[in-house]
This record gives C-alpha cells, sequence and structure tokens, in this order.
C-alpha cells in the first residue's frame, strides 16, 4: 500500500512540475522585444525614472512581419513625456528588422 501511496504522490509532484514549467515557458511573444524596448529608454533618459509601461498592441505587416508597439511616461525637467517605441521584427526567424522611438509632452 505506501508503494502505491509514494508512487502517486511522485506521480503527482512530476505533474505539478511539467505544469509549472509549461506556464513559466508560456511568456508572450512580445516580451523580448519589450526589454529591447525598455534598455533603448533607459540608455536615451538615463536616470529618469520611467513612470509607466505599457504594451500598446501589434500590426501585422505582411505574413512575416509584425510591427509592436510600446508606450512610456518618463519624467523629464518636472514635465512628462510620452515615449513610443515601435519594434518591426520578423516572426518566423525572430529577428528585429527596425525600431523607432517618438516622443510627444504629455498635455
Amino acid at each position: 500500500m505506501n508503494r502505491y501511496l509514494f508512487a502517486i504522490t511522485v506521480s503527482l509532484i512530476l505533474l505539478m512540475g511539467i505544469q509549472r514549467a509549461d506556464t513559466i515557458a508560456q511568456s508572450p511573444d512580445y516580451e523580448k522585444y519589450g526589454n529591447i524596448a525598455t534598455t533603448v529608454i533607459r540608455a536615451e533618459y538615463p536616470g529618469k525614472t520611467v513612470q509607466n509601461y505599457k504594451y500598446m498592441g501589434r500590426k501585422q505587416i505582411d505574413d512575416r512581419q509584425v510591427l509592436d508597439s510600446f508606450q512610456y511616461k518618463v519624467r523629464v525637467n518636472k514635465k512628462t513625456v510620452i515615449i513610443t517605441v515601435q519594434v518591426a521584427h520578423d516572426v518566423k526567424n525572430d529577428r528585429l528588422l527596425n525600431l523607432s522611438v517618438t516622443e510627444q509632452l504629455q498635455q
């Protein structure tokens, strides 16, 4: 009886571990490019506080290319600047194609 209980317990632990690993592996596919965008913002505005970060969505350019947009609010000289980073990348080979940064003062 103890062997069966032990086998069931081990099986459950292994199944829970597989499920947890599967959950961890399912990070959003835009996360890599969000990290790149954040690195660019920190390099462009060193020492400034990034107040807000928001994923704005994805636009399909063609069958291989997409454009992910990220928006940041950064405090610069007592004014809030809204910065949009657009990252074009190839979804088939996961390569960055273009990155653009635009900024505007918050009204």
